[in-house]
Order: C-alpha cells, then structure tokens, then sequence
C-alpha cells in the first residue's frame, strides 16, 4: 500500500478553516436556538439506510477527495456484503517511502520537542495566533500544559509532532501531530493513530502545505507500522462510523449571556435563568473525592469493565489512565466513589478555555468536557450532577457533553441544552459492517 493520508483536513486549511481533530472550534458549539432545533438532527449522518436510529445524508452527497481515500465510502452505504476490518493490508516496512516528503522551496521540516519549554511556548502561541477561525466571538486557546498533556502520551513518537518552517525567518508556519493509541473494535485491539492539531499559517494556506503534512505523518505513522488511524470532525468528509450531538449545560448563566454565548430564552428574565441553572452548594454522594495515583489500578478495571459493553472504545492500561485521568491542574479532572475501601463510581473532565474577542469586561469562557464516566453503586444522574457542582465551584462557567456511551440518560433532567454542533467519527483503513449508535462508542476525543 502506498502512503496516503491519514486523515485529510486539508481543504478546511487551505481555505481558511484550520482543521483541529481531537478538540474542535467548541466558539460554534453554543445552545441551539429554538428556530434550529428542528432541524439539527435530520439528514446529518451518511450511514446505513435501514439504521433509523442515527440520522443520515442521501446516497448523492460525496466528497471527491475522500472517495480516493481509505475510510468508509458514500457509494458503500448499505451494502453488507462488504468484509470487516483493514481495508487494505499493511505493506512491508522497505516498502515505505525513507525520506520525507518535498516542500515549497521556501519552508523545511521540523520535529517539535513539546518537553522543551521553548519549543512547547512556540507550538503554543503558533496555534493560539492561526488554529482559531476568523470571525468568531470565541476563540479555543489550548494552554502548554493541555499540548502535553494531549500530545506526550504513554509510547507517543516526537517524530510525530511535525512542523514546519520558514527557512529565512525560521518561525513556524504549520504543524501536526499525531498520537498512538489502542482501539478495540469489537473483539479486536488495533493499534491506530490519532492525528492532532493541522494548523497551517493564515496567509499561506493557498501554499497546499496541509497535504504535503498529511502525507508526511502519515509516511512516520507507517514506519512505526501503524496502519488504521481514528479521527474526529465536525463537518461530513466520508462515511463516519457515528455522528454525536453535542450537549451544553450552563455553569454561570449571566456570565455566558453578558458575553453573548448565550441569550435570554423568550418570557425568561435573568434572575429566573440564574435560579433555573443553579446548583448545590456541595456534592451529596457519600465517598465522593478527587482521584488519586493510588486509585490508578482500580480505576483501570472499573474503566476497562465498563468500556467492555461498547462496539468501538479506547483500550486502557494502567499507564493509560496514569496519564489521561489521573488529575492536572487546568487540564484533566477526575473524581471517585469509595465505599468501604472499593472504588465504585468514576467521572471526569477536561478543560480548553475560549477566548473572549473584544469584550470589555471578559477575557475568558472557561469551558470543562465531560470525559469518561463509569457509574456502578451510584446512578449517573447523580455522578453527573455532582460533576456540575464541582465544576461550578473551580470556575467553570459551562459543561459540555457528546451523547456517547450513556451520557443520553442524564442530558436532559440535568437541564443540558442542545447544542449547535455534532461530532463524526471516522476510522481509516478500517472497515465497519454496520454504523454505530453514539451510545455504542465508547471513545471521547
């Protein structure tokens, strides 16, 4: 098989859209108006006909790029027949192109060493200045910490984390990167990629230095002989494996409609809105607490026990959940149930701030996302609203949540509002025979 992409975000970069798969521009991802919510779960997914359950585009709609490319294909809906699994086998690891691809004349490649402070800085503000769309009140800024945190995982190559730059000014112009991680796809664990953070310079994204990106992790991905990758996207670029909703539930309701994250819903006045979204004061579960390293084996079988019950979910170790779950200041927050010496019950979230553009008043949306969430003695209801009550009382101003695993049961009781923004997941070179339900995906990213 020859190198190919990964994942193609390039036609978002190169037309002024930097494509960011495993956190997206959340500055889009406000309540859904009322005028909408008609209309925002209807013909979005482009999976089997006969599943009703998900929604769904017609046969017609295609992508060009996309169709050349190893991910699940529009002109395949529907058709059974088709064996699960890799699309194409692996190739032979002689067979794989040695050197890197060719750039412009005017740019070079660069590995990015995120453990370097000075380097993590430069990554840092690159993608503060350019992965934001323009025209948005709100824009994503993804703190150093968050960058390693992402990027640094448990085995990950600094291979990589690839850049690239302007060989007269040396300042960086565009980056990727990419993660290893294990996907267990019914009874089989697949070793995959992730592929994060395409960001290419503002005004040279007419240059077509995505493409050349993609191929070249793509080429490094290979080499550690490494054929599937899974990936997100807000927007419909093949056949995804599921399409989920996102969900927002408000924290600090005056903050959010003072910025104009959010309005006043009709016949609502402010104070009813702050009473209509506040919550306790303190957690009421007994035994609830911050997580701890001595949790970590336990809550590696509670996790990897639940996740068991998914079509498609992360495969944790110990080292794993070491590293995502265990808490970081403004990064990752994890909480426990113990009773009587046994960890029952686990949630988390994790954090990426908004940048408020021109308000006199706010600089920042702090936003928490609902993470992994196990709940066995406790109901999940209750786990979560303890999750917003601790949320609320470290500052958050706003909780989001996808409708994956068992998140639909809480959603609404605990007053989430529908968001207007849908995450695809997609899968490459890997074949699914029948799509999924959100509530059978067992991964958040």
């Amino acid at each position: 098989m020859k190198p190919s992409d990964v994942v193609n975000a390039s036609d978002r970069a190169e037309h002024g859209k930097s494509s960011q798969i495993q956190s997206q521009n959340m500055s889009q991802f406000q309540p859904i108006s009322k005028e909408k919510k008609a209309d925002q779960i209807v013909e979005v997914n482009p999976v089997a006909k006969d599943d009703t359950s998900v929604p769904r585009l017609p046969n017609s709609v295609t992508h060009k790029f996309w169709e050349t490319q190893l991910v699940g294909k529009f002109k395949d809906i529907g058709d059974k027949s088709l064996p699960e699994g890799p699309v194409e086998p692996a190739t032979p690891l002689s067979e794989v192109k040695q050197e890197p691809y060719n750039l412009p004349s005017p740019y070079e490649w660069t590995t990015c060493d995120l453990n370097s402070d000075d380097m993590c800085s430069e990554v840092y503000n690159f993608l503060k200045v350019h992965h934001p769309d323009d025209g948005y009140l709100f824009e994503e800024t993804y703190s150093r910490e968050f960058l390693r945190w992402a990027l640094c995982p448990p085995g990950y190559h600094q291979s990589w984390h690839i850049g690239v730059r302007a060989k007269t000014s040396k300042k960086l112009v565009a980056f990727i990167s990419g993660v290893p991680e294990r996907i267990r796809v019914h009874d089989e664990v697949v070793k995959m990629a992730k592929i994060n953070f395409l960001c290419v310079h503002k005004k040279l994204r007419s240059k077509r230095l995505a493409p050349v990106m993609i191929k070249e992790v793509t080429r490094l991905v290979h080499l550690q002989n490494i054929w599937q990758a899974a990936y997100s996207l807000p927007d419909i670029r093949a056949t995804p494996v599921t399409t989920c909703q996102y969900w927002v539930r408000m924290l600090n309701p005056k903050k959010l409609i003072d910025v104009g994250f959010s309005c006043l819903r009709d016949r609502m006045t402010m104070n009813r809105t702050v009473k209509l979204y506040k919550l306790p004061d303190a957690t009421i579960t007994p035994g609830f607490r911050e997580m701890e390293q001595r949790d970590v084996p336990a809550v590696t079988r509670l996790l990897r026990n639940y996740l068991s019950q998914f079509g498609v979910a992360t495969d944790f170790d110990e080292n794993d959940v070491e590293h995502w779950l265990l808490p970081r200041e403004n990064v990752v927050y994890s909480y426990v149930v113990e009773t009587h010496d046994v960890i029952t019950d686990l949630c988390s979230f994790y954090t990426v701030p908004l940048t408020v553009v021109c308000n006199p008043k706010y600089t920042t949306v702090e936003c928490a996302y609902s993470y992994y969430n196990v709940a066995t003695k406790t109901s999940l209801t209750q786990l979560m609203n303890d999750v917003l009550i601790v949320s609320k009382q470290k500052g958050f101003d706003v909780l989001y949540a996808l409708d994956v695993m068992h998140n639909e049961s809480f959603l609404k009781e605990l007053k989430f509002d529908l968001a207007d923004a849908q995450m695809h997941y997609y899968l490459y070179n890997y074949r699914l025979r029948t799509a999924l339900k959100p509530s059978e995906l067992g991964i958040v990213f």
